[in-house]
């Protein structure tokens, strides 16, 4: 039951950011859409047992994976679809105890959750990059990018 609710949440956080970064309203719901199943896959990830870490590039990858596939359906950007996909695994209140901790003076807690914080935020980049790369593959250097066609 938390996760369901959960999931309404995550899904009016995200169309809020939305509206306040003037997402086109075609891509609005959609990129709620695919906060919901981005959060939806981290937190069964973790659930099942996963890591944090590995589960965080597991919910990228798919939001990334669902990004490409509906941007080219409907012909917009990748990146108007996967920024609020990935929305929901951006690791900030963690940073904000990494900075917290550190002006406590409890700098080895400090380190501890600076050193997540990163693992975080490159496992979310690991997942895009992977997404990115197998939708380019095949292209060659010059065609990497969706150009309509």
């Amino acid at each position: 039951m938390d996760l369901i609710i959960e999931l309404f949440i995550t899904f009016a956080a995200i169309i809020g950011f939305g509206v306040i970064f003037s997402v086109p309203k075609r891509a609005l719901l959609l990129g709620g859409g695919i906060g919901v199943v981005t959060w939806f896959v981290l937190q069964t990830g973790i659930n099942f047992g996963g890591s944090a870490i590995f589960s965080t590039v597991i919910a990228s990858l798919t939001a990334a994976t669902i990004a490409h596939l509906l941007a080219k359906k409907i012909k917009i950007p990748v990146t108007t679809l996967s920024i609020p996909g990935i929305l929901p695994l951006v690791p900030g209140s963690r940073a904000y105890f990494t900075m917290l901790a550190f002006v406590d003076g409890d700098y080895l807690q400090g380190l501890e959750y600076g050193v997540e914080t990163m693992l975080q935020a490159g496992a979310i980049a690991a997942g895009l990059v992977l997404a990115l790369s197998i939708f380019s593959f095949g292209k060659g250097i010059g065609n990497r990018y969706e150009t309509g066609h």
